[in-house]
């Protein structure tokens, strides 16, 4: 397995990518790249819940990652759609039965049930469900037994575990869909500037990112002194740019264009491999967290697959080398324990 990952590296020290990240990296206090829980823990427990937070920063996540949705009554909570049909047991709710309807989201029709037509204290009484039961059949253990949090609720628990384990945990937000929610008059920013505001939220404890860009503005217009992160998909382009493209704004020009009103990009990963935009964005002043790493086989690079299954567990440890080499200044994962241990070498 050493000489297997030595050679890794030695290939991906032979892309054309950065041999160092710059000085402003904003390493991980204990070094190396940050390690972002992608949605808490979510490779272990049901995403978006306290279980799963928690887990996340025990096994040594820097910052955890809650998105943002709205109810009816306009409060922020954390879930990775608004379409909340495979993320919690609603469907076993007879009185919600009525809801279920088909909406078009950012241009796509969605049949489902919505979180803008719940009140805050409907939702409450849901559970929470492992999204992916498929992949991840181990986690369905823990189905029910967690409520959907409001974004409050999760500000309230990264500073409990702050205390806990004397280190800071930082929040790192995503507006989902801000475009389809201001238009059902439901925006998302003020009332995410109102609650960072309120917790007094500082630079180490909060990053805001979204895919779509005029979001990213509206928040760098309430001058919070955050860092901001403009998320990137590998395909089209965001939402409330449709002349844009995700490839013009992985240029070095688009680049120029982010680094203008935000601090970070964030790229799948996939849109690293044997390119530039890793040291054109250290160039344009921007530091990179690459998304989604997991363990599973189906999720790894061909050769880095172990076992006959596609959930069966592959060399994870071997792909976070190949990214820490590269010199990326964040990991976002669904496994922050194996990125943690990654990043001791």
């Amino acid at each position: 397995m050493q000489l297997r990952r030595r050679s890794l590296l030695l290939a991906a020290a032979a892309t054309p990518v950065a041999a160092a990240a710059p000085a402003h990296a904003a390493p991980s206090s204990r070094g190396g790249p940050l390690v972002i829980g992608h949605r808490g823990a979510a490779g272990w427990r049901p995403e978006h819940t306290a279980a799963a937070y928690t887990y996340g920063v025990q096994v040594g996540a820097d910052w955890i990652e809650p998105d943002l949705v709205a109810t009816k009554d306009h409060v922020l909570v954390v879930r990775h759609e608004n379409d909340i049909s495979q993320t919690t047991d609603v469907a076993d709710h007879p009185e919600f039965a009525g809801r279920r309807t088909t909406k078009t989201v950012d241009g796509k029709a969605v049949t489902g049930w919505f979180t803008e037509d719940f009140t805050l204290a409907e939702l409450k009484t849901l559970r929470a469900v492992e999204r992916l039961p498929d992949v991840r059949n181990r986690n369905t253990v823990f189905d029910g037994r967690e409520e959907v949090l409001t974004f409050q609720e999760v500000v309230d628990l990264a500073r409990r575990l702050s205390r806990t384990y004397g280190r800071t945990v930082a929040v790192f937000p995503e507006t989902k869909h801000p475009t389809y929610f201001r238009s059902i008059g439901l925006e998302l920013e003020p009332e995410l500037i109102r609650l960072i505001r309120r917790n007094r939220l500082g630079p180490r404890e909060c990053v805001v990112q979204s895919f779509e860009p005029t979001s990213l503005h509206r928040i760098a217009a309430a001058k919070l002194g955050l860092p901001l992160w403009q998320a990137l998909g590998t395909t089209g382009g965001p939402y409330d740019l449709p002349s844009t493209t995700y490839q013009q704004m992985m240029t070095p020009a688009g680049l120029a264009r982010i680094a203008a009103y935000a601090d970070w990009i964030g790229p799948d990963k996939v849109s690293l491999t044997g390119t530039t935009l890793l040291p054109d964005a250290h160039a344009a002043g921007l530091r990179v967290g690459a998304y989604t790493f997991r363990a599973e086989n189906q999720f790894l690079p061909a050769d880095l697959r172990r076992g006959p299954g596609p959930n069966d567990f592959g060399d994870a440890f071997a792909e976070y080398a190949l990214y820490y080499h590269q010199g990326v200044d964040a990991v976002v994962t669904d496994f922050p324990d194996l990125a943690v241990i990654a990043r001791r070498g």
